[in-house]
């Protein structure tokens, strides 16, 4: 069977990052990046700071190669850095989750993983929204390619900081409603 026909019967799927996943062998092409998720990203988990979960193929013997990966940690914002229209429908201190990181091996980027981490990262935001609240979903983007990937997706920058972007929960459950 061809190499192309192997992959496609590959089932992807997102799971917390536990010590069975090859941190050391990821490599997104972004050196801070590829340092929190082999260095940082357990500890964090293990404290409580943030969460990080990772695409691996089902199937893959350990240690799993990690696909890609994403974390997430609650977080707070004045009201006052959204937008005008935004800000005044919200008490002065709002929360939501904040995409921390999200990265994708660099031997697998253009192939659609990006956008199965952030789809991913909408329903997490989902769970917590429907346990804690939560006015959306905020992220820094590290520079004007990945905020032309957010914005792909309906981020919009807040006024404060072009590179940081906020994705509204009416955004999200739109999406998710319509498959994204």
């Amino acid at each position: 069977m061809p190499q192309k026909r192997l992959k496609a019967l590959c089932v992807r799927k997102i799971e917390p990052l536990a010590k069975f996943h090859d941190r050391d062998g990821f490599d997104c092409g972004s050196e801070p990046l590829n340092i929190f998720l082999q260095q940082t990203a357990r500890q964090h988990t293990t404290r409580g700071i943030s969460r990080t979960f990772v695409l691996v193929e089902e199937e893959a013997s350990e240690p799993k190669p990690i696909l890609g990966f994403f974390s997430l940690n609650l977080c707070q914002i004045k009201s006052e850095s959204l937008s005008v229209e935004e800000a005044k429908k919200l008490p002065r201190d709002v929360s939501g989750v904040r995409l921390g990181r999200l990265a994708v091996a660099k031997n697998l980027h253009r192939q659609g993983l990006g956008k199965i981490l952030l789809v991913a990262a909408m329903k997490k935001f989902m769970e917590i929204f429907h346990t804690a609240g939560g006015i959306g979903l905020f992220v820094d983007a590290k520079d004007q390619k990945a905020k032309d990937f957010y914005e792909h997706f309906g981020f919009i920058s807040l006024p404060s900081n072009e590179l940081e972007l906020f994705l509204p929960v009416a955004t999200i459950q739109e999406a998710l409603a319509h498959g994204a």
